[in-house]
């Protein structure tokens, strides 16, 4: 898809910036020279390297880059992943230190010390071993948010095995193709799990996952977490109780090489096959050890962190399971909902733990604007002294709103750019060092060579919209599509020449900081004009009456493609539509005056709920689907699947607006 210079935007910098907060620029972790020295790309990871990791042998050469776009970092090193997030803190006299506080959905606590949850990982790796778990070997693991999850990941990382997470809002034939293409031996999974109140069942997924054909897996086992009855195959199946809990605690762990697998991730929400997403252990654990230090300030001794997201997702992986653990944090883990048991959640497990750095999605955000700013204000948020934005572009009105009602104007917001496939934080302000803009994110990470260009691969003066795409490459690059190397070239290195095409739309402002536009396939050409659907959702969720909104383009006779919007609204908008007020055409107004004619939905729907996975992205393919007039495709990843029916049964009906 082409990218035309003359994309249709607005100066989207905010005029309000943020200059550094005192207190980190005072007791930064890091010093001034650390963008310098990022400059020296190899020196610098190399460096890096052995700064924040324990190896068993040192690496000989830095990067590999011979076979390109297939990259080997710290070649000839070796090193154990568990080990370093958690035997060496233990070693070092911090196995008091609180690793993990846990928190369940029905209210149930537990917390895990550093030599706590090395004993229960050196367990899990004897019970997966005496199932026949060796190195190079896959393991699936179906999991709710529960602190085996995280045990699970560490035991097959310490045996070398790669495993496979497969969110546990899949479909039994999600998970099937997961555990087919990854050859899994061995999968993990609970009875059930909660969720806003109610017990849910995993085992059954499993179960018909495996009934179909024949398959590679050996074994399952089953954490018991609700006591949900559930079937149970005496050849096959076992208890977590009965494996783990009565296993050894010794346990050695071995090195293996850097490039050893650690994970294969599948990407989900697009039609066909999915994509493995195969990272390996070195590169991977550098980077994000390196970016969860300088992102949020760290202060290991003091810190509590909580990252909000799903282990099922790939920000789990990497700023659940391994940043905070290799960096020796303490940080909450919670299974639940925001909204349950009451929609203050969220704040009272903030006040309980005293979490001094969250990380959480703009949808959330988005959530808690619309629930309104009396919520967080019934409690204690003072501990908070960093907040973080992830998994899509917060707009500005988000932005301001998070720095003011929780973090109660005094917390720096660090807004993060990365992928499944990059591993790690790639872009993002450092709190310490650059004044911050509510909704860009920024400059690339210490280490990271980003740019904008244009069709032709050439890079763009400031102020021109183009390509984001990666000129070098990065220690937790993705290693390629499990059993697709052709695959891999063709979908990240084809576009340019040399160049990883990350499928983002960016442009710099006139101070060189980068803004994220959206996906390029998200780009819609209405009459010739190119509009970024990321602009007009923040122009519509620029007015008073908007919680949230998803736009896309939607196929049209006259003018090629027309925007079509969802909104959710405010307590206000509500009150202006009972009130009898065409609040679409308000907004279609809105739209019009913020971004220009061109650029005004044809329709715009309101609507109770957007439709989200259980991480809170929005799903735009459905909504696509529904404006079209095609049938809606499979909704299992939805936290709430009867949203669709509900969205597509107003579209039939002629509700929202057309012009």
């Amino acid at each position: 898809m082409s990218f035309r210079k003359d994309i249709l935007m607005t100066d989207q910098q905010t005029p309000q910036t943020f200059p550094p907060n005192e207190s980190f620029v005072e007791n930064a972790r890091y010093d001034a020279s650390l963008l310098e020295r990022g400059k020296d790309h190899e020196a610098y990871w190399a460096e890096t390297a052995r700064e924040v990791l324990t190896w068993d042998t040192d690496f000989t050469q830095t990067l590999d880059w011979s076979d390109a776009p297939f990259a080997q970092w710290f070649v000839g090193g070796k090193l154990n992943a568990a080990y370093n997030a958690l035997d060496r803190h233990v070693e070092a006299g911090r196995g008091d230190r609180v690793a993990i506080y846990f928190e369940g959905e029905p209210g149930d606590s537990r917390t895990y010390t550093y030599a706590d949850l090395t004993r229960e990982v050196k367990k899990a790796a004897n019970a997966f071993a005496s199932l026949g778990v060796r190195q190079g070997d896959r393991v699936a693991v179906y999991l709710p948010m529960i602190p085996e999850a995280v045990i699970t990941m560490l035991a097959c990382a310490r045996l070398g095995a790669a495993h496979s997470v497969v969110f546990g809002g899949f479909s039994p034939d999600a998970l099937r193709q997961r555990i087919d293409d990854a050859e899994a031996k061995l999968v993990v999974t609970a009875d059930g799990s909660y969720r806003r109140g109610q017990p849910t069942r995993l085992k059954p997924a499993v179960d018909e996952a495996l009934a179909k054909g024949t398959h590679t897996v050996q074994n399952v086992v089953v954490v018991k977490r609700n006591g949900e009855d559930v079937p149970f195959n005496a050849e096959t199946d076992l208890w977590w109780h009965d494996v783990v809990d009565t296993a050894s605690e010794e346990h050695t762990a071995e090195a293996f090489d850097a490039e050893n697998p650690l994970f294969i991730l599948y990407t989900s929400g697009t039609t066909g096959k999915p994509k493995g997403i195969l990272h390996t252990t070195g590169g991977y654990l550098v980077q994000g050890a390196q970016t969860f230090r300088h992102t949020f300030d760290l202060k290991e001794e003091t810190d509590v962190f909580w990252c909000t997201a799903d282990v099922g997702w790939v920000t789990g992986h990497s700023y659940v399971t391994y940043a905070p653990l290799v960096n020796g944090a303490t940080q909450v883990m919670y299974e639940g909902t925001p909204d349950t048991p009451h929609k203050g959640r969220w704040w009272e497990i903030v006040q309980k733990h005293r979490v001094s750095i969250l990380y959480t999605a703009p949808t959330a955000i988005r959530t808690f604007m619309k629930w309104g700013e009396e919520i967080p204000a019934q409690y204690d948020l003072s501990s908070l002294r960093l907040l973080g934005s992830v998994g899509e572009s917060i707009n500005p009105e988000a932005w301001l709103w998070y720095h003011r009602v929780i973090g109660g104007g005094r917390c720096p917001i660090v807004d993060t750019w990365w992928q499944t496939e990059t591993g790690a934080q790639m872009l993002t302000p450092l709190p310490g060092v650059h004044a911050l803009k509510p909704g860009s994110a920024q400059q690339p990470v210490p280490g990271v060579d980003i740019d904008v260009v244009d069709e032709m691969g050439d890079p763009l003066p400031n102020g021109q919209a183009g390509f984001l795409v990666i000129r070098r490459p990065w220690p937790s690059m993705l290693r390629g599509i499990w059993g697709d190397p052709e695959r891999f070239k063709k979908t990240y290195w084809s576009r340019f020449e040399n160049m990883y095409f990350a499928g983002d739309g960016a442009k710099r402002d006139e101070d060189g900081d980068i803004w994220l536009l959206g996906r390029v396939d998200d780009v819609m050409n209405v009459s010739g004009h190119r509009l970024s659907s990321t602009e007009i959702e923040s122009a519509l969720v620029g007015h008073p009456y908007v919680a949230e909104a998803a736009v896309i383009g939607a196929a049209d006779e006259t003018t090629g493609e027309a925007v079509v919007a969802f909104v959710m609204l405010q307590d206000e908008g509500e009150q202006a539509l009972a009130g009898g007020e065409d609040v679409e055409a308000t907004l279609r107004a809105h739209v019009g005056k913020e971004i220009g004619p061109i650029a005004k939905p044809r329709n715009v729907l309101v609507t109770p709920e957007l439709p989200k996975t259980r991480s809170g992205k929005i799903m735009r393919r459905l909504l696509k689907d529904v404006a079209e007039g095609r049938e809606i495709g499979d909704t299992m990843t939805l936290a709430d699947p009867t949203v669709m029916q509900q969205i597509a049964a107003d579209m039939r009906a002629g509700r929202g607006g057309k012009a």
